[in-house]
């Protein structure tokens, strides 16, 4: 399956990178999987002076990225990453793309296996907005930072905050920062966090 970013408003879209590029330090060796059309790689190389390389399976989106000038390598995330050097990159990234992969703790421990650490942005389906919709609606839900139709979804796995959590400890990763996105800003601390977050970036390293 094409393991590609998730669609989200351009507002959204701008945040998440923004969150991004602030917890990758200058000069650092950056490889981001489903990289879509490389925009925050473009970000990465111009503003921050990084080392990248662009995974990315949807062919139009990886045409798309070459065309940026980024290295790209056209691959999927379910299959290919075995083919990746070890500690070859200081950080992956993984940005709204998590849920769309067949074994999302595998391509995590692989992450960590090919960089220091990680960068994980995940969609919050714990967000009061998507719980209303199912309660009062009973039907799957439709939301600016999830929207799609259930039938043309590209999401194969539903996760909150909570349950990342969990996956981080049974994968043994260290979660070194959760940071909840409510609107359009990222927070260090948050009241009710799984219920007000629309997504969430985690910084993860592996516990040796």
């Amino acid at each position: 399956m094409p393991a590609k970013r998730l669609y989200m408003p351009d507002p959204l879209a701008a945040v998440t990178d923004d969150v991004i590029m602030e917890h990758v330090a200058r000069g650092s060796r950056v490889i981001d999987l489903g990289c879509g059309n490389g925009r925050l790689l473009d970000r990465l190389r111009t503003d921050h002076e990084c080392s990248v390389q662009g995974v990315e399976l949807d062919f139009n989106e990886f045409t798309a990225g070459l065309a940026r000038g980024l290295p790209m390598v056209r691959a999927d995330l379910n299959t290919s990453l075995t083919t990746i050097p070890s500690r070859s990159f200081d950080v992956a990234v993984l940005s709204q793309t998590l849920q769309q992969v067949r074994s999302p703790l595998e391509v995590l421990r692989e992450m960590l296996r090919v960089a220091q650490q990680a960068l994980v942005v995940v969609p919050n389906f714990g967000h009061w907005k998507v719980r209303w919709q199912v309660v009062s609606g009973g039907r799957a839900p439709v939301t600016d930072s999830l929207p799609y139709e259930w039938f043309e979804s590209p999401n194969v796995h539903f996760l909150t905050m909570i349950d990342f959590r969990d996956l981080a400890r049974r994968g043994n990763f260290k979660i070194v920062k959760e940071l909840p996105i409510i609107g359009e800003r990222a927070v260090n601390r948050a009241w009710l966090a799984n219920l007000r977050a629309h997504s969430a970036l985690y910084v993860l390293e592996r516990i040796e």
